[in-house]
């Protein structure tokens, strides 16, 4: 693929994404699409067969956002506690930019498109975001910075909190100080104590 191609497929994830982002899932047609992008039906389809092949490479590049911000995280020269804070930080604000999201249309994904544990998509973005977490939190402990017995369960639940905020945040009203209590008591979990400004 030449840079214009790759340069069109951005821009048709781009704008697909925030399709998704307001209409969900399901709802979603090609030719929604290619309003949103301005191109000719032809030209969506030189790029993407279906409205589910282009969904599966907007939850590739939400992947790759999560996973450079966790990479953004591990590269920060601060302590083990400061750069879970600063990822957590990074989710409160996916979490309270809610009309922003793409969990609703995940989870319409998910019951329409029953996937194998390889195939995935999402748990594999779980299990990377999991594994990162983790090795944050074997630092820490190693840093004498926290307190956990199990790292790898410990990531896995931080996960799930986060999760679970943001399934609220879609029916429900979340506010910031919700969501900084939820993250003083997964720090107070790993022995840290977030202060108040």
């Amino acid at each position: 693929m030449g840079d214009k191609s790759l340069q069109k497929r951005k821009y048709i994830i781009e704008r697909a994404r925030e399709v998704f982002y307001i209409n969900g899932y399901r709802a979603v047609t090609m030719k929604d699409i290619v309003e949103a992008c301005g191109i000719s039906r032809g030209g969506l389809y030189l790029h993407f067969a279906s409205t589910k092949e282009l969904f599966e490479a907007v939850l590739e590049e939400e992947g790759a956002d999560i996973d450079a911000l966790l990479q953004d995280v591990q590269d920060q020269i601060f302590t083990p506690g400061e750069r879970l804070l600063l990822y957590l930080d990074g989710q409160k604000k996916i979490i309270l930019k809610k009309k922003a999201s793409l969990a609703a249309a995940v989870y319409e994904y998910m019951f329409e498109n029953k996937a194998s544990e390889e195939d995935n998509l999402v748990k594999k973005q779980f299990d990377r975001s999991a594994a990162a977490l983790e090795q944050l939190i074997e630092e820490g402990v190693e840093q004498e910075w926290m307190v956990c017995e199990d790292a790898c369960e410990a990531a896995r639940n931080i996960l799930y909190t986060l999760e679970g905020l943001k399934v609220l945040s879609l029916v429900s009203t979340v506010t910031a100080e919700t969501v900084d209590k939820e993250i003083a008591y997964i720090m107070g979990m790993l022995g840290m104590v977030v202060k108040k400004h």
